[in-house]
């Protein structure tokens, strides 16, 4: 068979800018997915589509929304969200730990990118349901983010496929690739499951992490793990970073951590694209308590895009893993559709006494205890903001509730069931601002690239709603191009 200029493994948001990048340059361009046609789209279909991206002000919106209404533009207030911003809060998320160079090259090219992405079909919308409050007569977004694209996650992988094919990369799906190698001559060589033998010059990485291998699970982030409901695609087990692993390459980041979420208690024991939306990531508009009727997190300690994602952790970690989310009507009405899919494990009742004898396994006098001594706390003097972090706080509980704190006194109160999900780890391998994957001695590898979330260097401790997606089209769309340097590129 004749060689490919590139090939590109996983049909994420990563895989398949990287591809759209390299066919770009003129390259003979193949896209391997190791899962069937209908479960395409890796981790990246199952997200909500949330993009952070740089901007000055609504003029660079403008340019990635060119059908935004001069309504929507007067009723909103889009703010900036520097380069500094955006830098500094995942820094600061990392303790310092991601690699500068790598992460100033995702914020830097982030809006470029995203412009790139509109050329390629995707469309953004601003993201009004889930970002934004309405205050004082306008739309107010919040944490850091401002768009998304159309139709969520899908809508993403369905709009980029439509160009892949377009532009005609070829496509081979069900094709797991086992092991990568180079041979005399310079070309990867790669061997699926199957028996397909497949050759390129170059090869870009976007198999994803190893949250839906059970044993690295338990192996890396310990025990326990092997008992998270999985968030994302059933297919990312890890192959990627293994087989990068043994041809040299080092590897990097937080092996221990992960993107683990408040997951429906009752949800499907994997990631499946017919029932999305079953994370619950609202809690800091409300109260969260355990089966001993405690609280064990100070639910409005920031926006929940900073503090979302090590919620699944810390669930886990209460007695049988489960917790539940309590509101009353001064926050209900705020919820995203998150909370009213037909598969919500949700309760209702007139009052919080009997909400608590719905909530099975509870300590339920701990629980009344608990909720009495909150509603006493809240400091009813500070006025109740959900677009800033308002500082309206409880005094005189062990844990507080540093802001958004209503008690709990307006009918119907209503509480959701919930466990951990995990959505995607941290570790993975070495990275430079040009995609390329390092060695044990910092060096490139030869003609291998990476992108998405097998990169390690840029997520520790703490993850920022919509970096992922941003990071993975940068350096995704890096990865195709420079793939295609130094290499024979074929005409078409």
């Amino acid at each position: 068979m004749q060689p490919y200029d590139v090939i590109v493994l996983g049909s994420g948001n990563a895989g398949l800018c990287a591809a759209l990048s390299a066919r770009e340059q003129g390259a003979r361009v193949a896209l391997l997915e190791r899962a069937p046609k209908e479960q395409r789209g890796g981790n990246s279909a199952h997200t909500g589509g949330a993009f952070r991206v740089a901007y000055r002000g609504v003029d660079d919106l403008r340019s990635l929304m060119p059908d935004l209404l001069e309504s929507e533009v007067e009723s909103s207030d889009f703010g900036a969200y520097t380069q500094d911003d955006f830098f500094g809060e995942l820094a600061a998320m990392s303790q310092y730990r991601t690699d500068p160079h790598v992460l100033d090259t995702v914020v830097s090219q982030s809006l470029d990118t995203l412009q790139w992405m509109t050329g390629k079909g995707v469309r953004f919308m601003p993201i009004y349901g889930r970002q934004a409050f309405k205050v004082d007569g306008k739309f107010r977004f919040w944490g850091g983010l401002t768009i998304e694209v159309s139709g969520g996650g899908l809508g993403l992988v369905d709009a980029l496929f439509r160009r892949v094919e377009k532009d005609a990369v070829e496509v081979f799906y069900g094709c797991r690739t086992q092991r990568i190698s180079r041979d005399p001559d310079g070309l990867w060589q790669l061997s699926c499951a199957d028996g397909r033998q497949f050759s390129a010059r170059a090869l870009v990485l976007a198999t994803g992490g190893f949250h839906a291998n059970l044993q690295w699970r338990t192996q890396y982030l310990g025990p326990g793990w092997d008992l998270a409901k999985v968030r994302g695609s059933r297919y990312n087990t890890g192959d990627g970073i293994r087989m990068a692993l043994d041809v040299g390459a080092v590897a990097h980041g937080n092996w221990s951590g992960c993107h683990a979420v408040f997951y429906d208690v009752n949800a499907p024991q994997m990631g499946d694209l017919n029932q999305l939306n079953q994370q619950k990531n609202y809690f800091h508009l409300g109260v969260v308590v355990n089966a001993d009727g405690k609280r064990f997190i100070d639910e409005g300690q920031d926006f929940r895009n900073y503090t979302y994602s090590s919620m699944g952790a810390k669930v886990m970690a209460q007695p049988e893993g489960v917790a539940w989310q309590i509101f009353d009507q001064h926050s209900h009405a705020l919820l995203p559709d998150e909370y009213r899919g037909r598969q919500v494990t949700r309760i209702q009742a007139a009052t919080l006494q009997g909400l608590i004898e719905q909530m099975e396994g509870v300590n339920g006098p701990a629980l009344l205890h608990t909720l009495e001594a909150y509603n006493d706390a809240v400091q009813l003097n500070v006025p109740f903001n959900p677009a800033v972090r308002d500082g309206r706080s409880t005094q005189g509980l062990e844990l507080p509730k540093s802001n958004w704190a209503n008690p709990l006194d307006r009918p119907p109160f209503v509480a959701y069931a919930v466990t951990c999900g995990i959505t995607f780890t941290f570790g993975g391998l070495k990275v430079d601002s040009q995609a390329r994957v390092l060695d044990e001695e910092d060096q490139p590898i030869d003609g291998l690239y990476a992108a998405g979330e097998l990169v390690g260097n840029l997520y520790y401790v703490k993850y920022a709603g919509g970096a992922g997606l941003t990071s993975g089209s940068v350096l995704g769309r890096i990865a195709g191009a420079e793939a295609c340097r130094g290499n024979r590129v074929k005409s078409t």
